[in-house]
């Protein structure tokens, strides 16, 4: 194509993208800001119509329970896969991911709301405790001698204040978690988790970073070798590195394993424009738009990045004192289930392609995506040609395989297993959000109620087809299930639309398998007082 027919088709292309600007109420100065954040004008168009639209909610039919939807193993059948796990994985590229992103602002948001809101001159903290019923306070200020970090703080404050130990207890405890969150101290609220002291040992003190290391060596290696992936804020990248060169030789010694650490950043290009209540473009005081992060669901782009047979995904906070060979006796027969599955799946479609398949054996695939993988073909399967059955049950069984760890629910939030209906009348198990249902109809409020399970975010994912290629795990994303969020900015509220979660609308397409695991294995550190439980302390 000539220089002359390049620069006609980029300036049609340039007015139908003003076009397109001017029919969403932006201006040319819009356009220059959304190009400019890598954001589509066709994500844009799509935001601002969910925005006016709503989504619709998710239909549930019922709880997915345990010989419902949930599979429960005796602890020997539990061994038995994490062997044939053990026997089969020599051939295999294991890697870890571990989206670690967030900062740690809600670990410590009750406490700085404290800051926010107590007066040291002119009342005391049970008097706050008191109007403000707060229940978190008490229970830190009672254990916080116990945190992995109470002796660094305690050590400062010393430091700035000379008679520190004469100090009325009130003012202790206020200077104490002053010194904690304050910009000018330890800033914890302000980092990431990863980074943050989480576990006292004899010998030193470990951040989350750390024990994900360990896990790595003792249950995502292969041949000594394994892979470390963490999705970070870029400008959080050094402090991960910082720590993991500390400390990652003793790791690789003690678990004779050597670990490749990797690093991702959410892509900005899966931001999503913020609006006003009334659904207008919201725009800052300088008049520009603004953008805000698409939320988890923007990491199944960084996923589809990673090369490796076989993913564990887990979150950063979800980690606990050295307790390696439980930990690792459920990681790697989630991992087992998920290798036999496989294989059989990866029979299956051999069969296909050679074409040798036979009625009886359309039966027998027929009747192991029902038993094993919770599926069903159409009622009006039976009606099909041959050749049109073999491409149906080829398009079922050719995707990528995720095998969820499910927890007994203790009352903790968030999202859980259940059946549900999508807009084409198909049946599948899920893992849903309570945002996702509409919590005016009594009937779907009844159903979430009735769970029995929760999510951990425990998964073991295979990510290649039978030919050992890798899927493009964007294909698999059910768009219809992101969330529309109310947040505020500087004062002013605002709705942004969040991406269908990674574990949730982003994998709704996805071979699912649940099982039942141990309520061992889902230690998360949502606030501070997290710490001072059981899991996170040293004897």
């Amino acid at each position: 194509m000539s220089e002359i027919n390049v620069s006609v088709l980029e300036q049609s292309n340039l007015i139908e993208d003003l076009n397109k600007i001017k029919s969403m109420g932006l201006s040319e100065q819009d356009f220059e800001q959304i190009n400019q954040h890598g954001v589509s004008l066709e994500n844009i168009q799509k935001q601002l119509a969910i925005f006016k639209k709503g989504i619709a909610k998710v239909e549930l039919l019922e709880a997915a329970t345990v010989e419902n939807g949930i599979l429960k193993f005796s602890i020997v059948e539990f061994v038995e896969k994490a062997n044939f796990f053990d026997e089969n994985k020599s051939d295999l590229k294991l890697l870890k991911f571990v989206p670690a992103s967030g900062a740690a602002s809600r670990m410590f948001k009750f406490l700085t709301v404290f800051l926010n809101e107590f007066d040291l001159e002119r009342e005391s903290i049970n008097a706050y405790i008191n109007r403000k019923k707060d229940t978190k306070l008490p229970v830190f200020i009672v254990g916080m001698d116990k945190l992995p970090f109470f002796d660094i703080i305690y050590k400062k404050l010393k430091e700035e204040f000379f008679n520190f130990d004469s100090f009325p207890r009130d003012y202790k405890n206020y200077y104490f978690i002053k010194f904690m969150l304050d910009s000018e101290y330890f800033d914890f609220a302000s980092k990431p988790k990863g980074i943050l002291p989480f576990h006292k040992y004899v010998a030193n003190i470990a951040t989350p970073i750390e024990e994900h290391l360990y896990e790595c060596g003792y249950y995502s290696s292969s041949n000594n070798k394994s892979h470390l992936h963490f999705t970070v804020s870029q400008s959080h990248q050094k402090h991960f590195e910082q720590i993991i060169s500390n400390v990652k030789a003793k790791v690789e010694k003690e678990t004779d394993t050597t670990i490749e650490v990797t690093y991702s950043y959410q892509h900005k290009s899966t931001d999503s424009i913020a609006v006003s209540m009334n659904n207008k473009p919201f725009r800052t005081e300088d008049g520009k738009l603004f953008f805000r992060p698409g939320g988890h669901g923007a990491l199944i782009e960084n996923l589809n990045q990673l090369d490796a047979d076989i993913i564990f995904i887990k979150n950063i906070d979800n980690v606990i004192l050295h307790n390696n060979d439980t930990i690792a006796l459920y990681k790697k027969a989630l991992a087992g289930i998920l290798l036999e599955l496989q294989q059989q799946i990866f029979a299956c479609l051999n069969l296909i392609d050679l074409y040798t398949i036979e009625d009886n054996q359309i039966e027998e695939i027929k009747n192991f995506l029902k038993v094993k993988l919770n599926m069903e073909v159409k009622p009006d399967f039976e009606l099909y040609t041959f050749e049109n059955k073999i491409k149906v049950l080829k398009s079922i069984l050719n995707r990528p395989i995720r095998v969820c760890g499910m927890v007994k629910n203790e009352g903790e939030p968030g999202g859980g297993p259940f059946w549900v209906k999508n807009g084409q009348k198909e049946i599948s198990l899920q893992i849903v959000e309570s945002s996702q249902v509409d919590l005016n109809n009594k009937k779907q409020v009844k159903i979430m109620e009735n769970a029995t399970h929760f999510n951990p975010v425990d998964l073991v994912c295979a990510i290649k087809n039978y030919k050992n290629e890798k899927f493009d795990l964007r294909q698999f994303v059910d768009e219809n299930s992101g969330f529309i969020v109310e947040k505020n900015h500087l004062g002013k509220d605002i709705k942004s639309y969040e991406l269908p979660g990674l574990w949730n609308g982003a994998m709704a397409n996805w071979l699912t398998v649940f099982v039942e695991v141990p309520l061992i294995t889902f230690n998360p550190v949502k606030t501070v007082n997290d710490l001072l439980k059981e899991a996170h302390q040293s004897l």
